[in-house]
């Protein structure tokens, strides 16, 4: 496995497997891995005969008052777990290389819409840092396919929307959200919870499996369902941002003849901001 920090070296690796016709994937990551970003790695090899691993903490999707400063920077374990997967490359770059006019000068690509609700909303700007950094890295790998995990569910929808809109010739492929055995959404972030905080998280993930059993068994009161949720929520002890029931593939509210339908929920517990999803089809 080679790490490279420079696009230089970057495109030197590219040109001469692309000299030897394989197709490469790609997996953006910030590092601090965990078992969810190997999955997508071993997801990334079976669609290309190359994965590159970027490990990039990404300063334009972090807000004001934000972890940037204190988001963990683990290279070194990072590179250790890569070697146990498939990757051929971790391409590691400072800011410099990925913002080389500087952050205030940057050029940034923005995606209206999808990017107005829900975490868009919590975190102005947060999705234009994302759809950003995104291009820069398939302007430098120029990927086949590049793989996101579904955690961030209102994420790989907006770099779709991106990919067609620019008509870019990479392949979105979504890979499953990976568990603790108790259901809770493997996370960086994680890392946040107190003990105590750890023990009341699952219930995050309880509470979208509840209400899409709801919908599942012929509850269409959408509304009704979605306060449901957030007063369960916020008697478990957590600081709700949202509890949504949306059409899956636009987040578009949905009416009673919607099949294909995406909960999405977000919510603090202590310093940790957790959020999870689950697709349900009625």
């Amino acid at each position: 496995m080679l790490v490279v920090h420079s696009k230089e070296e970057l495109a030197e690796q590219l040109v001469e497997w692309r000299g030897h016709d394989e197709h490469v994937a790609l997996v953006p990551t910030m590092g601090n891995l965990h078992k969810g970003h190997l999955s997508l790695v071993r997801l990334a090899r079976e669609h290309a005969e190359r994965v590159v691993v970027s490990v990039f903490v990404n300063p334009t999707q972090f807000g004001e008052g934000e972890d940037y400063e204190s988001y963990p920077r683990t290279l070194e374990r990072d590179k250790r777990l890569l070697r146990k997967t498939p990757a051929d490359l971790v391409f590691a770059p400072g800011v410099e290389t990925m913002y080389p006019s500087g952050l205030e000068m940057a050029t940034t690509v923005s995606v209206p819409g999808l990017t107005e609700n829900f975490c868009g909303a919590s975190r102005p700007g947060h999705f234009d840092g994302v759809t950003t950094v995104v291009a820069r890295l398939f302007a430098m790998v120029r990927p086949d396919v590049a793989v996101f995990g579904q955690k961030d569910y209102q994420q790989q929808l907006v770099i779709r929307h991106m990919v067609d809109d620019l008509n870019l010739p990479v392949a979105v492929i979504t890979g499953e959200t990976v568990r603790e055995d108790d259901g809770l959404a493997m996370s960086s972030r994680n890392a946040y919870l107190t003990d105590d905080e750890r023990a009341v998280a699952p219930q995050l993930h309880e509470t979208l499996a509840t209400i899409g059993g709801e919908l599942q068994n012929g509850r269409r009161n959408f509304e009704d369902l979605e306060e449901e949720a957030v007063s369960r929520l916020a008697s478990a002890g957590f600081d709700v941002d949202y509890f949504a029931i949306r059409r899956a593939q636009n987040l578009e509210s949905p009416d009673r003849d919607c099949d294909d339908l995406v909960l999405l929920a977000a919510a603090r517990l202590g310093k940790a901001r957790l959020i999870d999803n689950i697709v349900v089809t009625i």
